[in-house]
């Protein structure tokens, strides 16, 4: 593995890239001093495409980035999320989950004492499902990370990382506002959250470089590295590029491409002046 930093830029290819992505794999390449990979994050089998993975490559090679060869891709990982799996559920801190999100909803909105949390991946589950065990599993279940479970087993109240300063998330934090998180999705064997901390930590990533709409999923992250006995990389998360109006670029906004912008004339330089590089 390459000493100094190691960095990345893990997209889906779900769409073309647009500034926001431009500006991420930008922030991630310049802050490698010792490697930046590149990674295709496809579990998402029913929208990922290979057209758009060829344009990923066409435009951050257009950029000027480089990376090495050949990328890893997590579609091709599913055996390893399986054994993360296997191994979170063998210290009992998963069980199997078949709610909805109406059921999901419709739970939270009975009658009780405050009103519903929305967490990093929506609102918060009210752990309908908790006690059941991983042996009653059936198709088209959702396995979910026992979170209160998960902190019993460490011993430990709280949550660590470094980003430009220390921050820290108390257990009770946890269990109110992030909750019960998915970690393998019905259709896909796997989540966001366990592939990324499974595949950060085989490929020796040192500085997770990624946008503050993603700061709360970290502390998802660095419970899983604790249980998973993965080494937690130091993370800095940067601001987000956003439209006229002050809404964060997004692929499903139709967001403008780095293709259509190239396509109208739009250089590299240009477009590392318009995110603010």
């Amino acid at each position: 593995m390459a000493g100094g930093t190691v960095t990345r830029f893990a997209p889906s290819p779900t769409g073309l890239l647009h500034l926001g992505h431009a500006f991420s794999a930008m922030i991630a390449h310049q802050a490698a001093s010792g490697q930046f990979l590149l990674r295709i994050e496809d579990i998402d089998r029913d929208r990922c495409r290979p057209e758009f993975e060829a344009a990923i490559f066409e435009d951050l090679a257009w950029l000027g980035l480089d990376w090495p060869q050949p990328v890893m891709r997590q579609s091709a990982r599913l055996p390893v999320y399986q054994a993360a799996l296997d191994y979170l559920a063998d210290l009992g801190v998963t069980y199997p989950c078949s709610c909805t999100r109406g059921d999901i909803k419709a739970a939270l909105s009975a009658p009780q004492e405050g009103a519903p949390i929305l967490g990093p991946d929506g609102l918060v589950y009210p752990g309908t499902c908790r006690r059941r065990g991983m042996k009653t599993l059936r198709d088209g279940d959702v396995i979910r990370l026992d979170a209160e479970a998960a902190f019993d087993l460490l011993g430990d109240n709280m949550l660590h990382f470094q980003d430009a300063k220390p921050h820290v998330l108390t257990r009770d934090a946890f269990l109110a506002g992030i909750g019960d998180v998915v970690l393998a999705r019905r259709g896909m064997g796997t989540s966001y959250h366990l592939s990324v901390v499974v595949d950060d930590a085989a490929q020796g990533v040192t500085l997770v470089t990624r946008g503050l709409d993603l700061f709360d999923s970290t502390w998802i992250h660095v419970l899983l590295q604790r249980l998973l006995d993965l080494p937690t990389p130091k993370y800095h998360h940067h601001r987000l590029i956003r439209d006229e109006a002050g809404k964060r670029l997004a692929k499903r906004d139709d967001a403008r491409s780095l293709r259509e912008l190239r396509e109208q004339g739009a250089s590299p330089a240009d477009i590392r002046a318009l995110v603010g590089l």
